[in-house]
């Protein structure tokens, strides 16, 4: 790391953590409604837009008990993901903050915050693991094997030197964080079940505080990589975006096989998620608050990262 000089403002905090973290405020024990049955007949698991390959006419002929099954398993997926993301990537990121393992002078109050946020991400498994249960055991949800994706994010930091792997581990979280929020809200503008809105909602709240904080981390990180570091960060960033949003088509297969669905079916209906331009363009949609982070670092500043984020069809050259 070089000697850059660090901004002293009071930032890298998440604010009035002890009267606003759902760890501290929400006693809520997210058991599924009494009245589920009816709430469903008019209610979402998770919204259409969020899985739009429910809107596919296909399913649609099938019927709503079918789409229902599909957003149930979508959820429980999403959950289970959530639950292994907190445990397994956002907190051993934050990990890098806490201990020093990232080579940069650490101020008092973005360790507290971090502290406080790995304090969040356990409590956020929690309750993403209780919803899930209850869905699996109502809808005997079996297939429940570790999503893609976290796969993919530990077989990257697997790849990476040794030496690398705390700067790794740390974008891993950025990125997570900053998109993450993003997603959350995008799930919450919707008519939910009520336990599944409740939980989402209480998660987005944490998760907005989160985002900031990350990215006024990132910001503190950047200005003390040298031109080797920064080369390395800004690959590793743009493989890590794309992981993030790249669809988990034998999962999606089961899920519809799951819902009677024959493999030819199948793939017609997930056909429009996996082409190379879909990709990209959830990149563009669900990385907004990631870029805008790594503009207001300057990152994009650099006309070599700005060209081969723009080449990926990720940002506007």
């Amino acid at each position: 790391m070089t000697g850059a000089t660090f901004m002293q403002l009071p930032r890298y905090t998440l604010g009035d953590w002890d009267n606003k973290a759902a760890v501290r405020t929400r006693r809520d024990h997210y058991r599924l409604p009494d009245d589920l049955e009816q709430q469903l007949s008019i209610r979402d698991w998770f919204p259409p837009a969020f899985i739009p390959y429910v809107e596919h006419p296909l399913v649609h002929r099938a019927g709503r008990a079918v789409a229902q099954r599909l957003a149930a398993n979508h959820l429980v997926y999403f959950l289970d993901y959530t639950t292994l993301l907190e445990h397994r990537v956002v907190n051993r990121s934050v990990e890098t903050i806490v201990h020093g393992e990232l080579a940069v002078p650490i101020p008092g109050q973005m360790k507290t915050a971090a502290l406080q946020l790995y304090t969040d991400e356990g409590y956020h498994a929690l309750f993403s693991n209780e919803v899930a249960e209850q869905i699996a055991a109502l809808y005997g949800i079996e297939d429940r094997q570790p999503p893609r994706r976290i796969n993919r994010l530990l077989a990257m930091i697997e790849a990476t030197s040794p030496t690398d792997r705390p700067l790794a581990w740390f974008l891993l979280g950025f990125v997570s964080e900053t998109i993450i929020a993003r997603e959350l809200l995008a799930v919450t503008r919707h008519t939910l079940v009520c336990t599944v809105y409740r939980m989402l909602r209480n998660h987005l709240e944490d998760e907005a505080r989160h985002s900031r904080y990350f990215s006024q981390v990132f910001q503190y990180l950047w200005s003390a990589l040298d031109a080797t570091q920064r080369d390395l960060a800004a690959g590793m960033l743009l493989r890590i975006i794309g992981l993030y949003f790249e669809p988990d088509e034998p999962w999606l297969l089961r899920s519809l096989a799951s819902a009677g669905f024959e493999e030819q079916s199948s793939r017609q209906i997930i056909f429009a998620l996996l082409q190379p331009g879909a990709h990209a363009q959830r990149v563009r949609s669900g990385a907004v608050s990631t870029f805008t982070a790594m503009r207001n670092a300057s990152l994009f500043d650099n006309d070599h990262y700005r060209m081969v984020f723009t080449q990926a069809g990720f940002i506007d050259g």
